[in-house]
């Protein structure tokens, strides 16, 4: 049973993706429909390694993640850098984050100006970390800034794929630039079309609270000693509490 989900997830995903299908045929799906995501136990592995390849063969995809949904694809892939852009309908001059499984893979793409044990105070978790970018990212991602915003959300789902991928994801909210972030799939339906693969894993928090589609806290670290808070998002007080009471940095912020 297990063998046939997983074979019929390589097909979707190869007709996702626009791959060839039945006698080297191309496939392309116009309109994907979600995929469930199962429970660890239903299926996990297999929703995981299809997602995987659609990634890997320069495919969007749509994710859950720990605050709201998601957009991701491979960020060292310029082509898929540009067609994310292209489907939020958003201004090049915004920057993109990226999203990594492990907090020892900051190092690669990053040069870190606060201690370790901040990064695990504050990650997993819904905080997007804005530190100097290294020469390792790809030169096409956020080209006009020497910063990049760094996720690792607290669901294990997107940390899993993160992982399996060799090098980090680009990742967005799953909206049009300017609107409202979505916490389910059916929110963001008008982007179905340009995606290869949706994952549904249910709604994210209370569809009927503001609260819910505030997003990551964003706070500015690149600088030695102080930090500013460039988004509010949904984790402020606590991390405020942890930058300034346990590891004493100063606040430059215009928000805090």
């Amino acid at each position: 049973m297990r063998r046939a989900r997983g074979a019929a997830l390589a097909g979707w995903a190869r007709a996702a993706t626009g791959g060839p299908g039945p006698g080297g045929r191309s496939l392309r799906c116009p309109r994907p429909l979600p995929l469930p995501l199962p429970g660890p136990g239903g299926g996990w592995q297999e929703t995981l390694s299809a997602t995987v390849t659609v990634l890997q063969d320069g495919g969007l995809v749509a994710v859950p993640t720990d605050t709201v949904y998601g957009i991701a694809c491979l960020a060292q892939s310029s082509q898929a850098i540009k067609n994310i852009y292209n489907l939020k309908g958003r201004n090049g001059g915004k920057p993109l984050a990226i999203c990594l499984g492990e907090i020892a893979h900051i190092y690669r793409y990053c040069h870190v100006s606060v201690p370790e044990d901040l990064l695990w105070d504050l990650l997993p978790g819904p905080v997007t970390l804005v530190l100097q970018r290294s020469e390792g990212l790809n030169k096409d991602l956020n080209p006009f800034t020497s910063l990049v915003g760094v996720r690792i959300p607290n669901h294990p789902f997107i940390r899993q794929l993160a992982q399996a991928c060799s090098g980090p994801l680009a990742l967005t909210s799953a909206n049009i630039s300017t609107q409202a972030s979505t916490l389910t799939v059916t929110e963001f339906q008008d982007l179905w079309p340009q995606l290869s693969l949706i994952i549904d894993g249910g709604a994210i928090g209370d569809i009927q609270s503001p609260e819910c589609r505030l997003g990551s806290t964003v706070v500015d670290l690149s600088v030695p000693g102080k930090y500013t808070i460039i988004r509010h998002g949904c984790a402020l007080t606590p991390t405020v509490e942890i930058l300034a009471k346990k590891y004493g940095l100063t606040s430059e912020s215009p928000c805090s």
